[in-house]
């Protein structure tokens, strides 16, 4: 098979590089046969080493680059290489934001054949580092004691991290605190290999705006050794800290958490605010870890609604209630679907917080619950969508196609599913009027996007 292909495995070729893969890795063509290569950067030339052929793509190493991208920076974080956290800390951020803007309007073109639409220049930060407000760390061992960080680039060999260059430095406190008092009470770590070991990951949360904190200890056991003992030193040694909880994942699996919580010490949640809108985080609530641009994000799908008090919208994928919450302070009456309980108490329980009585909150699929409402004679001037990765069901899309709301505004955290569900909806009746990214995970290549749709 090899033969045919117009690279050879351990060949080395001068290539130039062409674009960036939706994790960060340049891509260069051989006649047309994409290769894929870590820390390559589009407009540059140099050599590289192929790694790996398959029928229609491979895979390759840098060796050496001839011409560089003006937009090439040196990384500033001392791990980066090793580290599978970040992907672009060698892009600049000016060059961040044109790669992150061009692969919105790419996918719209390439999967939605939508060349006509508006597409904004990305609204990225001022600040684009020490954003992230929640820090999940799994752990291994070190010379007998623990260390914390994230996996090596397609292992699970932990990187120790003393500190995160894109984690608020409160977290990188928590964290490293919490890793020395349980090493000190010979506290062990989790071992994938036998399923043995007691501490899993341990998770910080961070009110930006309260200051409070919670420690999330997320065990393989019933019981955390010298349990009384790590609860008071880390209430002792940790300033801000209101929660304390303790996650049972005895399973042997990746999944981060189990189905057992309970609180150690302090409360249920800690607060923070989006805006001026208050909301309760729990050890398992979703909420965004960059809350500076999703109050940008958020503000804008607001302005995309351009509401007058009199309509009534629904929220598919609502979470907990937080863009809900910002539409209810101008919509007649908000409607949130979400299929996870958890979620739909911490709506119900946030729009209380903030005196919200014009939002009803309903546990479900959307793709079920909104065809529903339909049928029973609900309908919604607005409808917004904010939906996971794979984008919306398209039960969902057709229930919105049916029920002709003026406008629907998609809230997207993957460009290619946006691009593939705005085709549907255009082919349904609606014409994207335009298109605008956000960027809330700056040193990577995920972008988030609102779209704005009209009834034709």
């Amino acid at each position: 098979m090899s033969r045919t292909l117009p690279v050879q495995k351990n060949e080395y070729i001068d290539v130039i590089f062409e674009d960036l893969t939706h994790d960060g890795a340049g891509v260069a063509k051989v006649d047309g046969y994409p290769l894929f290569v870590p820390n390559g950067l589009p407009g540059e030339k140099a050599k590289i080493k192929v790694l790996k052929v398959n029928k229609g793509y491979g895979f390759g190493r840098l060796i050496e680059t001839y011409e560089k991208s003006p937009y090439r920076v040196e990384a500033p974080c001392p791990i980066y290489k090793e580290c599978g956290g970040c992907q672009l800390q060698h892009l600049s951020y000016e060059g961040q934001l044109k790669a992150k803007e061009k692969q919105v309007r790419d996918v719209l073109e390439r999967i939605g054949k939508l060349d006509n639409v508006i597409v904004h220049p990305v609204l990225g930060m001022n600040e684009p580092w020490r954003y992230r407000n929640k820090a999940q760390v799994p752990l291994g061992e070190q010379e007998g004691g623990l260390i914390g960080g994230f996996y090596q680039q397609r292992t699970h060999q932990i990187i120790n991290m003393k500190e995160c260059m894109i984690q608020q430095e409160k977290n990188d406190e928590v964290v490293q605190t919490v890793i020395d008092i349980c090493s000190r009470y010979g506290v062990r770590a989790y071992k994938e290999g036998n399923h043995k070991g007691d501490l899993r990951h341990i998770m910080a949360r961070h009110g930006l705006v309260t200051g409070e904190v919670m420690v999330v200890l997320i065990t393989r056991t019933n019981d955390l050794p010298h349990k009384n003992k790590i609860i008071e030193e880390i209430t002792s040694r940790i300033k801000g800290v209101k929660s304390i909880v303790q996650n049972v994942n005895s399973k042997k699996t990746n999944v981060i958490f189990g189905e057992q919580t309970k609180v150690l010490w302090g409360e249920e949640v800690i607060y923070d605010f989006i805006g001026d809108i208050k909301f309760a985080i729990s050890a398992r609530s979703f909420y965004q870890v960059n809350p500076e641009q999703t109050k940008v994000l958020y503000e804008k799908a607001l302005e995309y609604a351009n509401l007058s008090g009199e309509e009534n919208v629904i929220d598919a994928y609502c979470g907990i209630g937080t863009i809900s919450l910002f539409l209810a302070q101008r919509a007649k009456k908000v409607f949130g679907v979400e299929i996870v309980p958890e979620a739909i108490e911490d709506a119900k329980r946030n729009a209380e917080l903030n005196g919200i009585t014009n939002a009803e909150f309903a546990v479900g699929e959307a793709e079920v619950v909104i065809p529903k409402w339909y049928e029973q004679g609900n309908s919604a001037d607005v409808l917004v969508v904010d939906p996971p990765r794979k984008g919306c069901d398209e039960a969902l899309l057709n229930t919105i196609i049916d029920m002709k709301p003026k406008k629907v505004v998609y809230v997207s955290c993957n460009p290619g599913t946006l691009a593939r569900d705005l085709r549907l909806l255009e082919d349904g009746g609606y014409k994207t009027v335009e298109v605008q990214p956000v960027d809330m995970f700056p040193q990577t290549m995920h972008c988030e996007a609102v779209a704005l749709l009209k009834l034709k």
